[in-house]
């Protein structure tokens, strides 16, 4: 403000006055150097002044240009915003749109597959059926043509091939009744009455019955063939397209779940930018016209300024003159009759209306009370006191103003060391909240693999249980065949053995109605007699006996090595079982955990997300609200010692002129005045 620079130009210059009085020269010129000080000192604390406002508008124009591009990216975002939230929540109506489908096509896929299954092992289970039939009857052929080119008839009718040829003789529909008939009478010939068809005519149907039955076997066979290789192809089909459904199902969730996240970013992103739009331009408008304002303030400054200086510089110009010089020496000739002018009353009031003058010159703020106190200077009948008052008055004003400005500055300095703490604090904060929603995240993409494998491996167990429970059923199934088969064919020998004993060995023959009851539907009706008597051949019969009965004990063994087996298999199985049951269990529950803990981390990620927003916009705020706490007090801060000197030297000037006041006793003041001014 550089008022106490002028005012103690103005008692220097007074001193000086003083001086050159009492020595006898010319007054006017010490006038003209003092003006010319007052001119210089306004002129510097033009330029001081000058530098404090660039630097102020400075910070108008950079604070102004970052609200405006923020402004300008704010509005860009609500202008964009809207219309890609719009296209992401159409593109994942899409893609949930294309999950469904993918879904469906990969369910149809595997309900063809398992159909087709279903289709093949039937196929299949026919197939087996029909062509294990097909080849025990061409064995049942081979093993009879074989016997009639060995002529070993009587040993072939006693095998059990003859009974399944017999079977076979019998059921195909395909033989004329003649040839049947033949085939029938030579089968039968085992009960001895001596009658033999004519080879070569049995032999010939049976090769025909043969090429017939390996005709049809590789017909079959072919159409297996074909029916499993188009099962195959069809299951191969199937198996890619799940596996393509499976992995456009896993990318399309992935790309929902990325896209719904998006969308939830983008829709916050929009309501931020709307709130910070709407903040941006009432603060950037509460700059413009502060900045207007002290833009206008400072123009009027410059006004007053140079109206100074121009008042100065012409009253040096008038005072300077060769020929005003030349008047004032002959109108102030010595220095005793300047020094009397000056001590008396009227020379105290216009040297106070002189300081006051320069006070308000320099002083806007309180002009009016400066007005007040020289108002009652320019009276003449009002007494020193009234206006000592004033200036005690206006003393105690500056000095609340400076308290003010004290308590201000104590408020803005602990106001910025509170929001630097806290806006610190939040930054820790923050960096917590990032760092935990990032192991949450990595943590539910880590339990995710985790709940995948251990679902996957469940599946796998349940399938391999599955497999291993079909497994089972189909060896028990065989177990059960094969005792069922070699139990018959037991008993199928026992019968035969004990029907040779009958014919052979008389006495070991056993009576029994249950061979009969069983295979009485077998016998063939008896044969034609034909011949005389039959010689048995009692030593054949015996090695057929023998034969038998070590088949029997073969069968035996066999069984009870079925048994064997099926017990260990069985028992394996169930320990199969309750280690799958078991491992199934645990898996169960650790799926169950891992899916609660994931649970509790997504929920805690939701809250951590929150609290993150909730943070930023907390260190937003507060950095918003540190910037107003810079605009405030900035400019309160940066220039609160020159206001302290400047008010510090508005006091010692009114100090001074009510001291001068106080001097009006001309001896007083002569006295008292002479050694202020020297001293100022």
């Amino acid at each position: 403000m550089g008022i106490p620079k002028l005012i103690l130009a103005c008692g220097a210059g007074a001193a000086v006055h003083a001086s050159s009085t009492s020595s006898g020269a010319n007054p006017i010129r010490k006038v003209v150097t003092m003006l010319q000080m007052m001119q210089k000192k306004v002129e510097a604390e033009g330029e001081k002044e000058k530098e404090l406002f660039d630097k102020f508008m400075c910070y108008c124009k950079n604070s102004g240009g970052d609200l405006a591009k923020g402004i300008a990216d704010s509005e860009d975002k609500v202008s964009e915003l809207p219309s890609a939230i719009e296209e992401a929540e159409a593109s994942l109506k899409q893609l949930k749109d294309d999950l469904k489908k993918a879904q469906t096509d990969r369910a149809a896929a595997k309900a063809a597959i398992a159909e087709a299954t279903a289709i093949r092992e039937k196929e299949a289970a026919t197939f087996a059926s029909e062509s294990g039939d097909l080849k025990t009857n061409i064995a049942a052929v081979k093993k009879a043509v074989g016997a009639l080119e060995a002529g070993a008839k009587g040993s072939f009718l006693q095998t059990q091939a003859a009974q399944v040829l017999m079977a076979l003789v019998q059921s195909d529909d395909k033989l004329d009744d003649e040839d049947r008939h033949d085939l029938t009478s030579f089968l039968s010939g085992g009960d001895g009455d001596g009658y033999a068809p004519q080879s070569g005519a049995i032999t010939g149907i049976l090769k025909q019955m043969g090429d017939t039955m390996a005709a049809t076997l590789a017909d079959i066979t072919a159409t297996e063939k074909a029916s499993l290789k188009t099962f195959d192809e069809l299951v191969k089909a199937k198996t890619a397209e799940i596996d393509a459904c499976t992995a456009a199902i896993e990318d399309k969730m992935k790309r929902i779940g990325d896209l719904g996240v998006k969308i939830v970013g983008m829709k916050e992103d929009l309501s931020d930018a709307e709130e910070s739009l709407v903040e941006d331009k009432k603060y950037l408008a509460e700059l413009e016209k502060g900045c207007a304002t002290k833009e206008k303030e400072w123009a009027e400054r410059c006004k007053m300024r140079q109206e100074e200086i121009l008042a100065l510089a012409d009253t040096i110009k008038i005072l300077n003159d060769d020929d005003a010089l030349e008047l004032f020496k002959k109108t102030l000739p010595g220095a005793s009759s300047l020094l009397q002018l000056q001590v008396n009353q009227k020379n105290i009031k216009a040297q106070v209306l002189s300081m006051l003058q320069t006070l308000k010159a320099n002083n806007k703020g309180d002009r009016r009370r400066l007005d007040l106190i020289m108002l009652a200077l320019h009276g003449k009948k009002v007494g020193f006191e009234k206006v000592i008052k004033l200036i005690d008055d206006m003393v105690a004003l500056l000095k609340t103003e400076q308290q003010d400005d004290e308590d201000k500055k104590e408020y803005c300095e602990m106001q910025f060391d509170q929001a630097d703490d806290k806006k610190k604090a939040l930054e820790r904060t923050e960096g917590k909240l990032t760092a935990a929603i990032e192991d949450a995240k990595e943590t539910i993409a880590t339990l995710t693999d985790e709940i995948k494998a251990l679902g996957e491996g469940i599946t796998e167990l349940d399938k391999s249980v599955a497999e291993a429970t079909a497994n089972r059923k189909e060896e028990n199934s065989d177990f059960k065949t094969l005792y069922a088969s070699d139990a018959a064919a037991k008993e199928l020998l026992e019968f035969a053995k004990n029907r040779l004993n009958k014919f052979y060995n008389p006495k070991l023959y056993k009576p029994d109605n249950a061979f009969a009851q069983v295979h009485a539907h077998d016998a063939p009706p008896p044969p034609p007699e034909t011949f005389g008597a039959y010689s048995k051949k009692s030593e054949e019969g015996g090695g057929v006996i023998a034969m038998i009965d070590t088949l029997i004990k073969e069968l035996d063994t066999e069984m009870t090595e079925a048994e064997t087996e099926e017990k260990l298999a069985q028992e394996e199985y169930e320990e199969l079982m309750a280690d799958s049951a078991e491992k199934r269990a645990a898996d169960t529950k650790s799926l169950a955990d891992k899916e609660s803990q994931k649970g509790d981390l997504e929920s805690e990620l939701v809250t951590l997300g929150d609290e993150h927003k909730a943070t930023v916009k907390e260190l937003m705020a507060t950095e918003k609200y540190i910037g107003n706490l810079h605009g405030e007090c900035d400019w309160l801060l940066q220039y609160f010692d020159v206001r302290k000197e400047a008010r510090t030297g508005e006091i010692d000037a009114l100090g001074k002129a009510k001291a001068v006041l106080n001097g009006a006793d001309f001896s007083l003041v002569q006295t008292r005045s002479t050694k202020f001014l020297m001293r100022a």
